[in-house]
Parts: C-alpha cells; structure tokens; sequence
C-alpha cells in the first residue's frame, strides 16, 4: 500500500468512525456555530501486529481499549478505503469524556502495507509524530520503558519544568511526551 494511499484509509476511517459512533451530533458542538462537531481529532494507524501494538498503547502509553468496530469489504472498496478488503479496528481512548482523543488501529494480513523511514521526522513525508501531553514525563517514560518502549533519547529540556521525550512503537512510529517531571 503506497504511503499517499495509506493517508487515504487514514483519512476516509476517521469519518467512517465519526459515521458509525455518531459522534457527529450538533449537540457536542454547543451552541456556537462551528464547522466542526468535535474539536478532537481522531487517528487510524495501520500496524504490522494489531496485538502488539494493542498491548504497547494500552500498556506502555496508558491508552484505555473501548469497542471497536468492523469495516465490510463492500464499504472498504465502495467508499475508497480498501481495495475491497474488510476489516476490524481496534479503538483506544486517551480519557473518558465523550471528545476524548482516539487512536484506531487496524492490520491488513493479507495487504501488508510498505514501512516508511522513522528515523527522523523529516525521513518520510506525511504525519511523523503523535504528541501526548502529561502530566509526569518521569512516570510516563517508565512506564513505557517497562513495556518495552524504545526511549529515543534523554528528556529534552523545553523550559522550565517541561520536557520532550520520544519513545517509539512497535513499527517505529514517533511518539512524543510533552510536560513537567515531578
């Protein structure tokens, strides 16, 4: 799967996901007028090993598993997804309000997309990095340390007493702690 086509799938996901869990209410939009129904933003990622990967964000990011859902093979292909390929996503939330962030995670056995180049943020084109700020960058990256996670390098010091850690999941993707240490 080419990478422009993977920011598709990305991309059509996210609406199917917003589609399906009706979280495209006008009633979480207030009573302003906006474009927008939720001010979050979903994220579909397409890994290699949908257990691993499950198990790195729940248990190395503190990410929480909620119900996921199943994309047929006709709507895959029909709405430009899929090359009529079905599958199941796998929905992990950051909180437990409603405009909560998601990440969705899908595999593709039988299509196996390319990996690109996360060396660097600047290896690749498209989306390099997801920012999680906490509230202890300390207790963040230990726990992602003891589920295996790839630290980057040391905290990098922003200002003050805040600070910039990567870690990497399990295909290589950037992840980056923002906040204090205590």
């Amino acid at each position: 799967m080419k990478k422009s086509s993977l920011f598709a799938v990305l991309a059509v996901v996210s609406t199917v996901s917003l589609f399906l869990s009706g979280c495209a209410d006008q009633s979480e939009a207030g009573t302003k007028s906006s474009a927008f129904a939720r001010t979050t933003i979903d994220v579909g990622i397409v890994v290699s090993n949908v257990e691993k990967s499950a198990a790195f964000y729940k248990n190395a990011l503190g990410f929480k598993e909620v119900p996921g859902f199943e994309v047929s093979a006709e709507m895959g292909g029909g709405s430009g997804l899929t090359d009529n390929q079905p599958f199941k996503v796998r929905v992990f939330v950051l909180g437990d309000e409603p405009t909560a962030t998601k990440i969705k995670l899908m595999q593709f056995p039988k299509a196996p997309g390319k990996k690109v180049d996360h060396r660097f943020i600047h290896s690749s084109l498209g989306y390099s990095y997801l920012t999680i700020f906490v509230s202890d960058t300390t207790a963040s990256v230990e726990r992602a340390k003891k589920a295996g996670a790839l630290v980057v390098k040391k905290p990098f010091q922003l200002g003050g007493n805040n600070y910039l850690t990567l870690v990497k999941d399990p295909d290589g993707n950037i992840i980056e702690f923002v906040g204090p240490t205590k």
